[in-house]
């Protein structure tokens, strides 16, 4: 039997890696906690769950769901991006429902890419957003995001030549893994160099509420809510852009997989027309989940800062408690933290070593590029006193 060639990129995946390694410690008897998957412990708002439970006794929503019948869900999101970014939004041309911004960032570069061109990529970054361009026979130019640089790409360094191939820039910010944000400078230089370029501007934005208070956030305009910028606030012309959003975060809908893309409406189309032959919108109840997501209070969003928050600061301490010196993130549900020296040229054996002794499971840095080799991730998703378990546990393992 034979495969296509696209295949032989998509080997490795960091998740289904360590997610072997977890499964092997446990059969060994080892109790694992595990830091290593950025899927939120926290369940979704109780109006978000009675709009999807509604939905269930309607007949009328078990169908398959097409387009025009995402309408009120599209609306919504446009009345929610305009008041929060101040952005005008088409609803019929510049919004497409998705099943998670994943989707989006897999599926887009078949829509933009031919064989052979090539995307400009964050490294370290998202491990769909290389498997994407892999699918569509593209080829990819690593960013790299280093710490001196504030974890932002400098465009000037990307070789001309490989510019001159280029049909697509991926962003993403506040920033999984290395959790850096970016202010609305750096946008406005990414668009004004992918305009020069013909390239298309994508950005993913998963993590647009989880960045915490003290963090340096940009001036609101009056009446928009303060938060970290969308690209659109940089393309208000929605020229060359278009904008991942997804409800996993913000609301802890991960597992009901509802995202949406926004922007250009070229591009919205083009995606729409991939999406056409891959698959229907997911069942209507979600979409009326995320609507109440939407329109219900935002208690749940604050909350759900305030948690990750608390745990930040109660991890980080811990490990710096321990002799781990790790700077405070600014934002997301992750600590990006620089290996100890023994293990700084080699972070899969760290996280597999680290795993097998004591049950501790987080990311290796090198499954999220080249550029993360040195230093791993751990996701904030247990509670506080789980993760002093898990800190107590890696001190015996670095100290042992």
């Amino acid at each position: 039997m034979q495969f296509s060639q696209r295949l032989k990129s998509l080997k490795t995946n960091v998740f289904a890696d360590m997610d072997r390694a977890k499964s092997k410690a446990r059969s060994a008897g080892k109790e694992i906690i595990d830091l290593s998957l950025g899927s939120s412990d926290l369940p979704a708002s109780e109006h978000v769950i009675a709009a999807i439970e509604a939905s269930l006794s309607d007949p009328k929503s078990h169908g398959y769901l097409l387009f025009n019948g995402t309408q009120n869900f599209r609306q919504v999101v446009a009345d929610w991006y305009s008041k929060r970014f101040g952005i005008t939004v088409d609803p019929e041309t510049e919004i497409l429902p998705l099943i998670g911004s994943q989707e989006g960032t897999a599926h887009l570069p078949l829509a933009i890419l031919n064989p052979g061109d090539y995307a400009l990529l964050l490294d370290p970054g998202y491990p769909s957003h290389a498997g994407g361009v892999y699918l569509a026979s593209g080829q990819i130019y690593p960013m790299p995001l280093l710490a001196e640089n504030n974890f932002l790409p400098i465009f000037e360094d990307i070789p001309k030549s490989v510019v001159a191939q280029a049909r697509m820039m991926v962003l993403s910010y506040p920033h999984n893994p290395t959790t850096a944000i970016a202010p609305l400078s750096f946008f406005q230089e990414a668009v004004a160099f992918c305009r020069q370029h013909n390239l298309v501007l994508v950005h993913d934005f998963p993590y647009a509420d989880l960045i915490f208070p003290q963090s340096p956030l940009p001036t609101p305009q009056e009446g928009i809510r303060s938060s970290t910028p969308s690209i659109l606030q940089a393309d208000t012309n929605k020229e060359i852009s278009i904008e991942f959003f997804t409800f996993s975060k913000s609301y802890n809908m991960g597992g009901f997989r509802i995202g949406y893309a926004i922007g250009n409406p070229e591009l919205i189309k083009a995606l729409r027309q991939v999406k056409a032959v891959v698959d229907f919108n997911q069942y209507r109840g979600i979409l009326n989940g995320a609507i109440a997501a939407l329109t219900g209070s935002q208690d749940s969003v604050k909350s759900m800062v305030a948690t990750f928050q608390k745990r930040r600061d109660i991890f980080v301490g811990a490990l710096n408690r321990i002799g781990w010196q790790v700077s405070l993130p600014v934002a997301t549900m992750y600590v990006w933290a620089k290996l100890p020296q023994p293990w700084q040229k080699n972070s899969v054996k760290f996280c597999l070593d680290l795993v097998e002794a004591t049950g501790v499971a987080a990311a290796p840095g090198s499954g999220f590029g080249k550029a993360g080799e040195g230093y791993v991730r751990f996701a904030l998703v247990q509670e506080p006193d789980v993760l002093e378990i898990a800190v107590e546990r890696i001190r015996d393992f670095l100290y042992s």
